[in-house]
Formats: structure tokens, sequence, C-alpha cells
């Protein structure tokens, strides 16, 4: 049994390889909801929509996130109407937010709507969110207001310099149903090359998961989004850096060291090994760019093989 801690568009590319090697009953991913948010009244989910979307053979792979084939009639209106568009949505990804949202609605929990949206793609994997109570990142630049993750990711194309991040009721969150169990419960636990600072922080700020981590160190293998000194896609070489670490694969061990046992580092980066475990954490070297399904299969066999 595998479980991994998701966020983003390299986890769910990690998770796609893994349901090659293993499976998809045997993997369990707990992923995060610090992204979420309500927009047009709807709740969207953006990290659990690309994992699903991406485990379905759904997604739009000249993005990695949203749907593949998608129509933007509705986006078009809105702008004639001069409603908010900063926010892309296709019409089909539509539909998600509004089974959701409707679901929410009526009482159901995020767990539960995410598993009914899961089954209805042929998502064979358990997917959980971290939590089913209110968590949001929080963005404080360094010049101006604090501002949500969203703003900041989208509306700003994290084009501004932050100062400071905080999770926004995670102090009150309890962890999902399933979600600590998955944790003591897999043989292995894979932290998908996902932002540290705001895609797997936030699972951490949950009560609970940062303890239940720690007991399991041993058995925690990563996988690092930093590859020769920058990230393939978004800002966690930036983030890093504007929290005080280095934006390398060290920095990277660094940021994870209390919890982390062993991290896998591209081959770019295998000059770097003994700073990796300079910082108490095993180094394993391989390639790690998923430019294609086998290649995200042959990263996942290794991390599997390789720790189990």
């Amino acid at each position: 049994m595998i479980t991994a801690l998701a966020g983003g568009v390299g986890a769910a590319r990690l998770l796609r390889g893994m349901i090659e090697v293993l499976p998809p009953g045997d993997i369990t991913a707990i992923v995060n909801t610090g992204d979420d948010t309500v927009l047009h009244g709807l709740h969207i989910s953006p990290d659990l929509d690309t994992v699903m979307y991406t485990l379905a053979d759904a997604i739009n792979p000249e993005t990695g996130w949203g749907l593949a084939g998608e129509t933007w009639r509705v986006m078009e209106s809105l702008q004639r109407l001069g409603g908010v568009t900063w926010f892309n949505l296709g019409d089909q990804d539509l539909a998600t937010h509004c089974y959701r949202t409707q679901r929410l609605h009526e009482g159901a929990t995020l767990g539960e709507v995410t598993r009914e949206l899961a089954d209805a793609w042929g998502v064979g994997i358990a997917m959980l969110p971290v939590t089913d109570d209110p968590l949001r990142t929080r963005i404080q630049p360094v010049d101006g207001d604090e501002i949500s993750f969203q703003e900041y990711f989208v509306r700003l194309r994290h084009d501004v310099a932050v100062a400071g991040v905080r999770f926004e009721g995670a102090s009150a969150a309890r962890p999902g149903p399933g979600v600590l169990e998955a944790v003591d419960g897999g043989d292995l636990v894979v932290v998908c090359p996902s932002n540290p600072v705001v895609s797997i922080d936030p699972l951490l700020a949950v009560p609970g998961v940062f303890e239940h981590l720690r007991r399991r160190r041993d058995r925690v293998v990563g996988v690092s989004p930093i590859i020769a000194g920058s990230a393939l896609k978004g800002p966690a070489d930036r983030l890093l850096r504007e929290m005080g670490f280095e934006s390398s694969v060290a920095g990277v061990a660094k940021w994870y060291a209390s919890w982390m046992g062993t991290l896998v580092v591209d081959e770019a980066d295998a000059g770097m090994a003994e700073a990796v475990e300079h910082e108490g954490v095993r180094c394993i070297v391989a390639p790690t760019v998923m430019s294609s399904v086998k290649l995200s299969a042959e990263l996942s066999r290794i991390v599997h093989e390789d720790v189990s």
C-alpha cells in the first residue's frame, strides 16, 4: 500500500505513472485543499481536480490543468458582461464545480463529494482531501495587503515578491476521514514533486498530519520539485528563496528533513547528492522529468523499488 502526498500538476503526473506500476486500489492520495476557492458562488478545488482529470486521462496536456477539448463559452459571455474572468473555468469543468457545490450545500462533506466525482471519472485510487474543513492558503506580498493563493498564483501570475505564507483555518481543521490512517498504514509515504511551501505545507498544517509523518520518517520518500536550481513549473524555486532556503535539492532536503528520510533528485543534480545527505536525508539520483506517462511510470517504479 502506497500513500502519496499530492498537490498540483507534478503530483498528478507522478500518480498517473504510479497506476501503471501498482494496482490503483493500493494507492491513496492525500491532496492539498489550501488552493480551494469560491468563485461565481462555486466551490473550486484545483488540486483535487487536476489529480482527478489526470488519472482519468482527461487532462489538458498543454496546460496540465483543466480538461482536454475544453470550450470557453461561459467565460466569453462573462467577459462581455464585465464579470470576473481572470480565473478561467472551461464549460465542461464548470459541471464539476456545480456538482461539488450542490452536494456541499446538501450536506455532503468534501471527502464524500470527491469520492463521488472520482467514481464518476473512473479513478481507481482513493483520493482524500487532507481535511473536510475550510483550509485556505494566504499569501503576504512584500508590498500590499494579504491575498488569497489564487489571486497570487493566477491573477498576479505569481509575479510578486512574497514575505510570508499562512494557512487560514488550519488550527481548527481536522484531518479528513482516513487521512491519518493512510499515513500510518502505508508501506511507503511518497511526497510527490509538489511545491513544498504552498502544496505540501498546507497538509502539514492540519493538526496531527506532521506528527504522524514524523513517526514514519524512515518510510517517507520525496521527489524534488527543484531541478538544477529551478522549478519546472510554478514558483517553488522563488518561494523557497523568499522563505530563506536555497533553491536547490539541498534546500528541498533541508525543508523536509525533520519528517522525510529519502529524497529523489534528478540526474542534473547528481553532484549535490552529498549536500542532500548532509541534511540527514538519504539521496537517490534518477531521471525525474515526467514528459510522458512512460517516464512517470519509470520514476514511480524507482521510488517504490529503491525505497521498499
